[in-house]
């Protein structure tokens, strides 16, 4: 429930901010019509970037891989006794 305050009060702290950026004369009206859209695709290079670290980063796993092949060939084993056929692979 608190991280919902803090989004709250973060959207009310930006909507405050860009109503005063209309309100007064300091940045000019037409580029303060289009800062949301500006924040919003900058947050969506943000995200992508973010995502991009992150498949960069990933980090291999060989003791998972290894078990994660043991499960598929117990799985294999199981559904061929069952009579299913699940390939020569």
């Amino acid at each position: 429930m608190k991280h919902i305050f803090k989004i709250m009060a973060l959207l009310v702290a930006i909507s405050a901010l860009w109503i005063g950026l209309l309100q007064t004369s300091m940045v000019p009206q037409s580029y303060a019509l289009l800062l949301p859209i500006y924040s919003i695709v900058s947050l969506g290079c943000y995200g992508l970037l973010m995502v991009g670290v992150g498949l960069m980063q990933f980090p291999t796993c060989p003791q998972e891989a290894v078990l994660l092949q043991q499960d598929i060939v117990e799985a294999r084993e199981f559904l061929t006794q069952k009579g299913v056929d699940v390939g020569s692979n």
